[in-house]
């Protein structure tokens, strides 16, 4: 009686020894190398996601490093404005040299002027170009049109005040004339004849 009851567990034994065995026992080449191909896709993943990421905060500093000055170059420009206004009030006849403390004021305000465009081209701001350019709405402001038969329709013919822009954003349009096709000549109305009256017969 006793022999029996001691069979079973020796058999339960037997059988959780061979899962045991079962579930340590290697994996196939087959998982392991397919394993191993998912790790290597993450793994690739992840280091063009750490790249990209990389490139986009360089990209993000470089701009709001051009783009930093935006304002105050905006504000600049009328001091530029102001500068050239001064220079062209000064009637053509009182540039003569004739009077040096004129002759140094009007070579003061030149050289500051000159001086401050070299100053915004060192931090990227650029002046548009504008006469002989077509007219491109990003970047001209159109104020007012020029009849002319040398330059082709929509071409800018003249700037009224100069625009800029800092790298690919305007600070503000060049305001400019452009050019329209010119209008057809009237034909003149024939001179009207005049026709005699018959004379009438003599009396």
């Amino acid at each position: 009686m006793m022999a029996d009851e001691t069979t079973p567990a020796t058999e339960d034994g037997a059988a959780g020894s061979e899962t045991q065995a079962a579930s340590s026992a290697p994996d196939s080449p087959e998982a392991l190398q397919a394993e191993n191909n998912d790790l290597k896709n993450k793994l690739l993943r992840t280091l063009a996601e750490m790249e990209n990421l990389r490139r986009r905060t360089e990209r993000e500093m470089a701009d709001a490093r051009q783009y930093a000055v935006a304002n105050f170059a905006r504000d600049m420009l009328t001091v530029g404005d102001n500068l050239r206004r001064a220079i062209g009030a000064v009637p053509t006849e009182l540039r003569d040299g004739r009077d040096p403390a004129l002759s140094a004021l009007i070579e003061g305000v030149e050289v500051t002027e000159r001086g401050m465009e070299q100053a915004m081209t060192k931090f990227g701001v650029r002046r548009v170009d504008t006469k002989g350019q077509k007219f491109d709405p990003a970047l001209h402001q159109a104020m007012f049109e020029i009849e002319s038969a040398e330059l082709a329709p929509g071409t800018v013919a003249e700037e009224v005040q100069a625009g800029y822009a800092i790298g690919e954003r305007v600070l503000r349009p060049a305001l400019v004339g452009i050019v329209k096709r010119p209008k057809p000549a009237a034909a003149s109305d024939p001179e009207p004849k005049v026709t005699a009256a018959p004379e009438g017969p003599e009396s």
